[in-house]
C-alpha cells in the first residue's frame, strides 16, 4: 500500500457505525491506518463495534446540534481529525398517497438534515484549523432514479447528493474534499427484512445488471478510496456502486 492510499496518522469519525454500511467503513478505515471514533445513539451497538475495531466508541444522536460539540471534542483526543463519513440513514416504505407525514418527517431529519448537520461542525472544525480534510456521505442509487414505495427515501437521497456537490464546491478551495457513495441494495440488517420476500429480491436482482447485491466491503472500499489522498482530484462526486442499475 502506498502513501497516497493510507490514513495513517489520521483520525476518521464515522456516524452511525453501530452496524451495517457504517461498521463496514469503519473497519476500511482502520485498515487503511486511521484511528476510527465510531459513533451512535446506541450504546452496546457502538461499544461492541469499537471493542472489534481497535476503535473509541461516543454515543451520540447526530440529529441534536447540542451533541455536535462533543463529537468533534472527543476525535480531537484521539489526534489530527481529518476524514468524517456519514454513514448514519433510515427507511420508512410506503405508497405516496397516503405516507405519512411524521415518516417523512424522520427520514428528512436523519438522511439529510443529520448529514448536513455532522458536514457543517466537521467542515467548520476544518476551516477553523485551515487543514484540508475529507467527507464521505453515504447516499444510493435511489439518489438517481425513483423506486415505488420510496418516495421520502429517493428524496432524501437526491438531497443528500446535492447537498454533496454544493459543499464540494464550496470548499475546494480550502482542500476540503466531499464526495457521495451511492450503492445499490446491500444486505444489512436494515435491508434484511425486505429481502425476506422472494418477490422483492427477484425483482431487485431482475433490475441490476450484474444480477448482484453489492457487499458491504465494497461499499467501505469505495468511502475508503474518497477518503485518502489516491482520490485527492475528486470532490463533488457521486461514486455509484450499483451493479449497473443506474445505467439503464
Amino acid at each position: 500500500m502506498t502513501d497516497r492510499w493510507s490514513l495513517d496518522g489520521r483520525v476518521a469519525i464515522v456516524a452511525g457505525a453501530g452496524r451495517g454500511l457504517g461498521l463496514g467503513c469503519a473497519r476500511a478505515l482502520a485498515e487503511a491506518g486511521a484511528r476510527v471514533l465510531l459513533v451512535s445513539r446506541t450504546e452496546a451497538e457502538i461499544t461492541a463495534a469499537a471493542a472489534e475495531l481497535g476503535g473509541a466508541a461516543h454515543v451520540a444522536d447526530v440529529t441534536d446540534p447540542a451533541q455536535l460539540p462533543g463529537i468533534l471534542e472527543a476525535a480531537r483526543a484521539l489526534g489530527d481529525a481529518r476524514v468524517l463519513v456519514n454513514a448514519a440513514g433510515t427507511n420508512r416504505t410506503g405508497p405516496a398517497r397516503d405516507y405519512a407525514i411524521a415518516d417523512w418527517d424522520a427520514l428528512f431529519e436523519v438522511n439529510v438534515r443529520a448529514t448536513f448537520l455532522v458536514s457543517q461542525a466537521f467542515g467548520d472544525d476544518l476551516l477553523t484549523r485551515g487543514v484540508p480534510g475529507s467527507i464521505v456521505n453515504l447516499s444510493s442509487q435511489m439518489g438517481t432514479v425513483g423506486y415505488p414505495g420510496r418516495v421520502a427515501y429517493c428524496s432524501t437521497k437526491h438531497a443528500v447528493e446535492g447537498m454533496t456537490k454544493a459543499l464540494g464546491v464550496e470548499w475546494a478551495p480550502q482542500g476540503i474534499r466531499v464526495n457521495a457513495v451511492a450503492p445499490t441494495f446491500v444486505l444489512t440488517p436494515l435491508t434484511k427484512p425486505m429481502f425476506d420476500d422472494p418477490e422483492f429480491a427477484a425483482e431487485v436482482r431482475r433490475r441490476l445488471p450484474t444480477g448482484e447485491l453489492a457487499t458491504i466491503e465494497q461499499v467501505a472500499d469505495a468511502v475508503r478510496y474518497l477518503a485518502c489522498d489516491a482520490s485527492g482530484s475528486v470532490t463533488g462526486t457521486i461514486l455509484r456502486v450499483d451493479g449497473g442499475w443506474t445505467a439503464w
